[in-house]
């Protein structure tokens, strides 16, 4: 069967872009191949920085003839119905149309409409330029004489040529001849931009990567991204180093080069004292290059690692010489930063009422920058109000969340005030990256307690699933308090996440208060600090007046369900234990965990089973009006297992309130198992509906009772099973 071979060259297209373009192309293509009829088995992308490759096999040579019978009206149809039914089978006359004959609707014209295939190169030569005109990208320019044109093309860079050729591995392939405004489709491609930059005729894509690597052209970008991880890492190896692993740059780079070479440059080692963190962002934002460290070391060392696209004649001295000069450039801005933010401010006389405002010391260089952030008035939100006015709530927050957490109080606040501080840093304000780690930082050299450097740092996190949440309780009640007041702020103004629309981050924000709650095992009540968020909010903005909290709870609740059920959780289990005013989310999760361990066992599944079964009986009798005594009378018992239930569910229930007093959930359903055999031997030797009135409320409210007793625990009626 036939392969397709495809090649999209232009100019360079910008790294980030390229992987998706690939995978968009094989999708619109296949996509297209499949609706005219045409299989294939299988299709593979590849991309360059100059070029989109698909390689398609097993292609259909033409498409199926398809068969369609279109019924028409009854043979005694009127003139005007069976003109419409020729026009829309397609038939020049009736005499062309069978007629069928039907027992109950009589007889009636059919048309038996034969649609021929067509050959793949017709349907690809059709497909292709509908998907070059409309193709995805998210920033299209137009280029050349034609731009001018009405319609003209429009591509991410200036589209330079098409290959496009088929055939079979037996034949001789051809090209599938197709145009897009003047550039037509052949067998001509182009290697390196440098090395070998004239015309490469192929034929299918073995033929066609293979010239491709001789004109040093590396086509398959997995493998470029191999190459240059693995000779990054020999080259630091041989000078006594290792490389500092970065996914999202190894990516990057692979997006650069077409034919990567491997160099490694240095710096002076002078500019070490800079932080690792500043060097490491200064070197790959600006220069695309990997930083290295001696084995095993937290700091860097003064040699980088770039990635070239010419095999330079001169082994790459002149290509390292001309990074190492950029690179001394930029981290000679970076050393100026520094050094900048470690100096006063020059205008100390107009920050001393917000110093006051905060009680800030003047004479260090973080508070400086604090009461500068507030002196500016530097906006949080419009409806928010100011940086500083958002430190004022946090800290209020903070300082009653100390209490619960157990965080010393005069360090919460100290980190409170300081938190915010680096974004009137330079170093921040040249990489926002680095926002909490050189807030850190500066807070270290100017001698506050190691907590208070934490929190600063750790204040923000964690930012995602994946990320580190904080363990020290200053920054988890900072933390916490930045979360919760930015939940609260943008609840208040009815800023909240719609759909998958969520530019504040609130999902996030959500889940890591979720996250420091439960890892590091806070009893928080939210309800108290949701309102005293939202007091301190009405403070600064009186206008703001609705009524969060219960709105907020309902959020936090969809965002644990979600974060407990990646975590292995039933859904039926949580919604079994989650009240709507349920707000202490330790003990959710602690309910949870123990309501799982028990209904996976054999007790708990029996005693599930009756309980349920106890529950739906006295549902349907009090949803029919039927008579429910108000308590329990043992004297209208008349068997033993009446009694033993009565007695059983007395003990069980009282053991598993006094274990969750103390709040052993597993002790607690513990407890209520002691239940199983007395319900089990109930409902074998007692009938509910007795024809004693009396007798009949007195048994269910029994069923009360076991109801009463599990619901301490969890409502077992939304268990499944």
């Amino acid at each position: 069967m036939p392969d397709l071979l495809i090649e999209l060259r232009s100019e360079e297209i910008p790294a980030r872009l390229q992987r998706k373009a690939a995978g968009d192309l094989k999708k619109l293509l296949t996509d297209a191949l499949v609706e005219a009829g045409l299989t294939y088995e299988g299709a593979r992308e590849y991309w360059t920085p100059r070029r989109l490759t698909l390689d398609i096999r097993g292609l259909n040579a033409r498409s199926a003839d398809v068969r369609e019978d279109r019924k028409g009206p009854r043979t005694d149809a009127n003139e005007k119905a069976i003109e419409g039914f020729l026009r829309g089978a397609g038939l020049s006359s009736i005499s062309e149309a069978h007629v069928h004959s039907d027992p109950k609707k009589g007889d009636f014209y059919v048309a038996h409409i034969v649609k021929p295939g067509r050959p793949a190169e017709e349907i690809v030569a059709e497909a292709m330029p509908e998907i070059i005109r409309n193709f995805p990208w998210p920033k299209p320019m137009r280029s050349g004489a034609a731009s001018a044109k009405p319609g003209a093309l429009r591509w991410v860079r200036p589209l330079q040529s098409i290959v496009c050729t088929f055939g079979s591995e037996t034949d001789e392939t051809h090209v599938i001849p197709f145009e897009v405004d003047g550039i037509v489709a052949s067998n001509v491609t182009y290697g390196h931009r440098f090395h070998a930059p004239e015309a490469i005729t192929v034929r299918r894509f073995a033929d066609y990567a293979e010239k491709l690597e001789r004109a040093k052209v590396v086509l398959d970008g997995e493998r470029r991204k191999q190459m240059i991880s693995a000779d990054a890492h020999n080259i630091a190896f041989a000078n006594g180093l290792e490389l500092v692993e970065d996914e999202g740059l190894l990516e990057e780079v692979s997006g650069l080069v077409e034919w990567p070479q491997v160099l490694m440059g240095s710096f002076e080692e002078s500019y070490l004292e800079i932080p690792s963190e500043i060097i490491r962002l200064t070197i790959k934002t600006n220069q695309k290059c990997f930083v290295t460290r001696a084995p095993g070391a937290e700091t860097l060392s003064n040699k980088f690692i770039l990635v070239s696209n010419i095999e330079a004649k001169d082994g790459g001295k002149e290509i390292v010489h001309g990074n190492g000069k950029v690179v001394r450039a930029r981290l000679s801005d970076a050393a100026h930063f520094w050094h900048r933010d470690q100096g006063n401010l020059p205008d100390l006389e107009t920050l001393k009422p917000s110093a006051e405002k905060f009680d800030l010391d003047l004479h260090k260089p973080l508070d400086q920058r604090m009461a500068k952030l507030d002196a500016l008035n530097v906006t949080f939100h419009a409806k928010l109000g100011t940086q500083g006015e958002r430190v004022a709530r946090i800290r209020a927050l903070a300082a009653e969340l100390a209490k619960v957490t157990g965080a010393d109080a005069k360090l919460v606040d100290r980190a409170v005030v300081l938190a915010k501080a680096d974004l009137r840093t330079e170093a921040v304000g040249e990489f926002p990256e680095l926002q909490g780690i050189m807030g850190r930082k500066y807070a270290l050299l100017q001698g506050e307690d190691a907590s208070v450097a934490t929190a600063i740092e750790d204040h923000w996190k964690p930012n995602g699933p994946s990320d580190r949440a904080p363990t020290d309780a200053v920054a988890v009640t900072v933390a916490l308090a930045d979360k919760l007041d930015t939940l609260v702020g943008f609840w208040a103004i009815d800023e909240k996440p719609t759909g998958s629309k969520d530019p504040y981050a609130l999902r996030r924000a959500a889940l890591g208060v979720i996250r420091l709650i439960l890892e590091s095992k806070a009893r928080l009540p939210l309800t108290p600090f949701l309102e005293i968020a939202l007091t301190a909010l009405r403070a600064q903005k009186p206008a703001l007046t609705s009524d969060v909290s219960a709105d907020l709870l309902s959020f936090f609740h969809d965002r644990l369900k979600v974060y407990l059920r990646d975590l292995g959780a039933r859904h039926d289990l949580i919604d079994a234990v989650l009240t709507s005013d349920a707000d202490d989310l330790l003990m959710i999760a602690r309910r949870v965990e123990a309501l799982t361990a028990f209904i996976t066992d054999e007790e708990g599944k029996n005693l599930l089973a009756g309980t349920k079964r106890a529950t739906q009986i006295l549902a349907a009798e009090e949803k029919k009006g039927t008579a429910v005594a108000d308590a329990v009378d043992a004297d209208l018992f008349r068997l033993d297992a009446e009694k033993a239930l009565h007695a059983a569910v007395q003990l069980g229930s009282g053991e598993a309130r006094e274990a969750i007093v103390k709040e052993d959930f597993r002790s607690a359903m513990q407890a209520l198992s002691k239940l199983r055999e007395p319900v089990d031997q109930f409902f074998n030797d007692v009938l509910v509906n007795d024809d004693d009135v009396s007798i009949r409320a007195n048994r269910l409210a029994l069923l009360g009772l076991i109801r009463s007793a599990t619901g301490t625990v969890a409502d077992f009626s939304k268990i499944a099973g």
